[in-house]
């Protein structure tokens, strides 16, 4: 039996929550809806602005939220990551060591550098969004990677931010050969409209001659495939995975097992915070499918675990709630 369930490589961000309404957005220029990289300057320019706020903190990452998912759920977990010799890239290692999960991050090894950073809104809609400074997660490299964990584990997992770095997209070619060549499935996360509106062809370089399993919603799927027809982005994903997951909000997801398309069905919530719906749906379909669960379970599990998410504020939930689901 593989030591991980889930090896995961992704940007470190220190999270830094903030509820804000639509006006604001729009009087500190910000794009509503999508992540948009920022550059230190404008990172503190914001957060001088934001000041009167109340602010949530945590630590976070795509990749990092579907890991720590599946170790709350039980599982266990690796995440590859680069943080800086600072007080947010300390607090990003006590707070994944609190969370369980096994990182190549040392307390007394880190770069010198600054830690990237991720300001996520949440508006009465309960949309996100997020301006990210990178810092050094920019610099995310093969050096980063700990070969012998990826081969010890069930599946790889990339994030699709990764693609923006060229340091990055590396890494993650890296990690997926080497999980190929150590049978070990690999899977990627498309993480954000704008991704694969700037960067589609470095997500396909990292997708290469095919993924075990795709995840995405569907905006992404769409955007993929170049379609606005759904059918059509899943004959698309179809070329690029043995399996996907494309979630639709309200309407649930679509799960393809290889030889046909689960429909799951939403659970009613009243949103109030999509943040980390995405990877918390991703972290719960693997922990299912790496525990016995078949993809119709697995993915029945993921959708109860996202509506629970999306009704609290922040990117995780306690551990006792996330496994809590598994008997719900």
């Amino acid at each position: 039996m593989p030591k991980y369930n889930l090896y995961a490589l992704g940007n470190a961000l220190v999270d830094f929550e903030f509820e804000l309404d639509e006006a604001k957005l729009s009087s500190l220029d910000i794009d509503k809806g999508v992540m948009t990289l920022i550059d230190e300057e404008r990172h503190h320019h914001l957060v001088s602005e934001l000041a009167p706020h109340e602010v949530k903190k945590a630590c976070g990452g795509s990749s990092a939220n579907t890991a720590i998912a599946v170790r709350q759920f039980g599982g266990q977990s690796f995440y590859s990551c680069r943080v800086a010799n600072d007080d947010s890239g300390l607090f990003y290692l006590e707070d994944l060591q609190r969370c369980g999960v096994d990182t190549n991050i040392q307390a007394d090894n880190r770069p010198e550098g600054v830690t990237g950073k991720c300001l996520v809104f949440v508006t009465p809609d309960a949309d996100r969004t997020m301006n990210t400074h990178l810092g050094i997660a920019a610099d995310f490299s093969q050096d980063e990677l700990v070969p012998e964990a990826i081969a010890d584990s069930d599946y790889l997992y990339i994030e699709g931010y990764l693609v923006s770095s060229p340091t990055g997209k590396a890494a993650a070619i890296k990690a997926r050969d080497i999980a190929q060549k150590a049978g070990v499935k690999t899977s990627l996360s498309l993480s954000d409209p704008n991704m694969v509106s700037f960067f589609k062809e470095g997500l396909l370089e990292m997708i290469g001659d095919g993924l075990d399993f795709l995840f995405a919603n569907e905006s992404e799927a769409l955007k993929l495939a170049d379609t606005q027809d759904i059918k059509e982005a899943i004959a698309h994903c179809q070329t690029l995975a043995k399996q996907f997951a494309i979630t639709r909000g309200p309407q649930g997801s679509l799960i393809f097992d290889g030889n046909s398309t689960i429909e799951i069905d939403a659970v009613p919530v009243q949103a109030i915070d999509t943040v980390g719906a995405g990877d918390m749906y991703a972290g719960a379909l693997l922990y299912g499918i790496t525990h016995g669960m078949s993809l119709t379970d697995a993915g029945t599990l993921a959708s109860k675990a996202s509506a629970r998410i999306v009704s609290h504020l922040g990117p995780r939930l306690a551990a006792e709630e996330t496994r809590s689901l598994l008997s719900s």
